[in-house]
């Protein structure tokens, strides 16, 4: 967004940034002289409990968060708030139908951490392949068969790096033209059955909802052919994990990454040992850049709400 930071407004407003998981320290400042610059106030809190949020919220006309949780309890006690920007691309942490009963736009940054999630991809997709570096013999990209599900930012990172490793790749979503994907050099395939068996790697970046949660189980895991490598840098929630753990136990070929610990991490770790791997949290957007991108991103839409109603990225209704 350009144009966005030297705003001025006929009164002071409140902009919060809350999180239980903080911002880089140049991202707090970036953010900082953002909303300064517009003339306006900002208030941070980091690391701070639910109390505090639920204090700090009060005189609110906008919140910045990351993954914190905010609910109705929230917008109950933030009778000024008028947006909520969520620093990242998901947004499930957030009750969508409150914040339209409190009459509260929310809006994410879409595409600011898109190519940290997908450097990730890789940088655990070949960790798996070189059998976490054990000395062993390991396989090459090069020629593999990859499935996207969901091109949406992430997922088009996703390609254009599989592009560089020469992977032949395809991608199943139902909100994508055709046209779309094949500009890409990718091959669209319109059934998930069909994803999951004609490739040797499938890496989920579809959001968590009601049609999508516990979609990924069993019966689609093991359709993938022999030496497969489940990818989730998604949601935990899109996955079966009782579904997962029976296809491991009868394939003794498939394997499981993700940056998101299953809820069953350690029946995981302890049957399948070093055919699973999971990072301690959720590390898709933890990059110096992404986090910087995504700050700054989120200060300058709830600053253009705030002055003119600008919500291109809202996304509830």
């Amino acid at each position: 967004m350009v144009g966005l930071i030297n705003l001025e407004y006929n009164r002071i407003m409140k902009i919060l940034v809350f999180t239980e998981k903080p911002f880089a320290a140049n991202a707090v400042k970036a953010i900082a002289d953002t909303v300064n610059s517009s003339g306006n106030e900002l208030k941070l809190v980091e690391m701070g409990t639910r109390e505090d949020l639920l204090e700090a919220v009060k005189d609110a006309e906008a919140l910045i968060v990351r993954s914190d949780k905010i609910d109705a309890e929230v917008m109950d006690a933030a009778p000024e708030l008028k947006v909520i920007v969520r620093a990242g691309a998901g947004y499930d942490n957030i009750d969508l139908e409150a914040a339209t009963k409190h009459g509260i736009c929310v809006m994410n940054t879409p595409g600011q951490n898109s190519n940290a999630v997908a450097e990730l991809v890789f940088g655990m997709v070949v960790m798996m392949c070189r059998n976490q570096y054990n000395g062993k013999s390991g396989s090459e990209l090069k020629d593999k068969n990859l499935g996207i599900y969901a091109f949406g930012q992430v997922g088009r990172n996703v390609a254009r790096i599989a592009k560089g490793f020469g992977m032949k790749i395809s991608a199943l979503d139902k909100f994508v033209a055709d046209e779309v994907m094949e500009a890409e050099g990718v091959r669209p395939v319109h059934d998930v059955d069909a994803l999951f068996s004609e490739n040797d790697f499938v890496s989920l970046h579809i959001p968590a909802t009601a049609e999508t949660k516990k979609s990924i189980g069993y019966d689609l895991v093991m359709k993938m052919p022999k030496g497969g490598v489940l990818v989730n840098t998604a949601r935990k929630e899109v996955i079966d994990e009782d579904g997962l753990i029976k296809a491991l136990e009868e394939r003794p070929d498939l394997r499981y990454v993700s940056d998101i610990k299953p809820d069953s991490a350690e029946e995981f770790e302890k049957k399948f040992g070093a055919r699973v791997f999971f990072t301690p949290k959720k590390m898709g957007a933890q990059t110096a850049e992404a986090n910087f991108n995504a700050g700054v991103a989120a200060a300058e839409q709830a600053l253009a709400y705030l002055k003119d109603g600008w919500n291109k990225y809202q996304v509830n209704k």
